[in-house]
């Protein structure tokens, strides 16, 4: 493998410092001048709350840089394997910075917000991620995947409005649990025939050959590894949405609105 840029390095490093800086300093000062009931939390809570905020960020910037990148760059759309990954690197130097430091913060806080799947998601990324970060190979393959960085605020907006006392049932969470749901469908799960119809585009062509075997096995097994882990979470959605449905016909209308800790 070769060795990482300097600048790939730099924005790596900046991105995981910016991270670990929205963990313990941003999002704890600002949440409890923002959101009064931040401080009742307990400190298991907050620690996931953190967590949570900075997955959030993470996803709306790299989201967003990942969308402009798929629209407006040429380069990647012509040549999927060997197309100019300037911009490719930048978004994915960011997204290895948060990685790095989320992994670090579970290994911390294993009792709090520790996952295996996390865990495996985050290293199978990581080992993909390098060899874009190094060769500057499969520009196109590498920012596609970062779609799937826009269904994770709604995930988490879940989880902050359960914490927050907001009732399954109520306007906001049925909204959000309709967004979540679609979005994680149409950015993880509906873009499979499309990211695997690419790959079989290349596969065997020269730019393909032209990747060391090391590369080739990372870039198939890391996908797969991914896919299977977003199916097994689209599955755990679906059956969450069911059993809110079957909820709601049994709840009065009036309960919709029910939200303890906030009126």
């Amino acid at each position: 493998m070769e060795p990482l840029s300097i600048p790939v390095v730099l924005v790596t490093f900046c991105s995981f410092l910016v991270s670990q800086w929205i963990f313990h300093v941003a999002c704890p000062w600002l949440s409890e001048r923002l959101v009064p009931a931040y401080l009742t939390l307990t400190h298991m809570q907050r620690t996931e709350w953190n967590s949570r905020v900075v997955s959030t960020v993470h996803a709306l910037v790299v989201g967003l840089f990942c969308l402009y990148i798929l629209l407006f760059d040429d380069a990647i759309k012509k040549d999927p394997v060997w197309g100019d990954p300037t911009l490719v690197k930048l978004n994915v130097g960011v997204t290895t910075g948060y990685l790095i430091s989320d992994l670090l913060l579970m290994v911390y806080f294993w009792d709090f917000i520790g996952e295996k799947y996390f865990v495996v998601h985050h290293l199978a990324a990581l080992y993909a991620y390098y060899y874009v970060l190094s060769q500057g190979i499969l520009p196109y393959f590498a920012n596609f995947r970062l779609l799937a960085e826009f269904s994770t605020p709604f995930v988490n907006q879940r989880w902050f409005l359960h914490v927050l006392g907001f009732h399954k049932l109520s306007n906001f969470s049925l909204v959000n649990g309709v967004a979540m749901a679609s979005f994680f469908f149409l950015v993880r799960i509906a873009v499979i025939p499309v990211y695997y119809s690419q790959m079989y585009s290349v596969y065997g062509t020269q730019a393909f050959y032209r990747l060391t075997l090391g590369a080739r096995s990372a870039w198939i097994f890391c996908s797969l590894c991914l896919d299977v882990m977003n199916i097994m979470w689209m599955r755990k959605i679906l059956r969450g949405c069911l059993k809110i449905i079957r909820s709601s016909r049994s709840q009065k209308p009036e309960m919709l609105l029910t939200n303890p800790k906030i009126d």
